[in-house]
């Protein structure tokens, strides 16, 4: 049914067709229609880009990434480490977020950057690399790794006959430390990128550093900066009303 429905989704973009579908995926067809076409109709209004056609070939790809390890747990086939990996930072959704995050950001939309950001640039990838790696470095519980989760140290363990979880865990150690050289490489170099862009890349791998750094005996502070965001949040928006209320009760007022 996800290839139906990534089959009907790359032909067209449009409602016209969508009764060829499934009932549950008319559904969340046009849900990614109206969400999409709004968000690309708000950045058009804003920055007089539109974005829709960016915006569709994430989609395409994160979904075409979630049909490839479908059919890799459907059929029991476990990927080389490498085949994994390349297509998990996609199914991992950091590109798809980070082109709309762009588009939102309004800053600097050119031809040259949208073509750079389509192709899942390197500062993107590290990224999704990051969270990918320390995703399954946490999620991978099972001290055998006989599971189904896919996740990487299954895979690299068949490539490695006789390698130790251990020595698994410390090699994704090593390759997470090896995007971060690359991340930091890549946010220290000029590129075509707006600096506010490659600022979000990092901030957005500094997060995950911070969602897992936790173990077994250390609970996550996560929610503790999320209480924390909300209510710098919610403060501001004290202080603004009362600012606003100064100015209407006192007109001639500087704050």
């Amino acid at each position: 049914m996800l290839h139906e429905f990534i089959r009907f989704f790359g032909r067209r973009w449009d409602l016209a067709g969508i009764e060829q579908l499934p009932d549950c995926m008319k559904v969340c067809f046009k849900a990614l229609y109206d969400t999409t076409n709004e968000f690309a109709l708000r950045t058009h209004l804003k920055t007089g880009w539109n974005p829709i056609s960016s915006l569709i070939k994430s989609w395409l790809k994160l979904l075409n990434a979630f049909l490839q390890e479908a059919k890799w747990f459907a059929s029991g086939h476990v990927p080389t480490s490498e085949e994994y990996l390349k297509n998990a930072i996609v199914s991992t959704g950091v590109h798809m977020i980070l082109v709309h995050a762009f588009f939102y950001m309004g800053q600097d939309i050119t031809n040259k950057t949208v073509s750079i950001i389509d192709d899942f640039p390197t500062i993107v990838s590290t990224t999704a690399t990051i969270l990918r790696l320390c995703d399954d470095l946490e999620g991978d519980k099972d001290d055998n790794c006989d599971g189904n989760d896919g996740s990487y140290s299954k895979c690299y363990m068949k490539d490695n006959p006789g390698v130790s979880i251990g020595q698994t865990r410390e090699h994704m150690r090593k390759q997470i430390s090896d995007a971060w050289k690359q991340l930091n490489k890549e946010c220290l170099n000029t590129n075509e990128l707006p600096s506010s862009f490659t600022k979000l890349c990092l901030n957005t791998a500094r997060m995950v550093a911070m969602m897992y750094s936790y173990d077994g005996n250390t609970p996550s502070k996560l929610k503790e900066y999320v209480k924390s965001c909300l209510l710098l949040e919610e403060q501001d928006e004290i202080h603004q009303q009362h600012y606003l209320r100064t100015l209407i009760l006192f007109p001639d007022t500087t704050l």
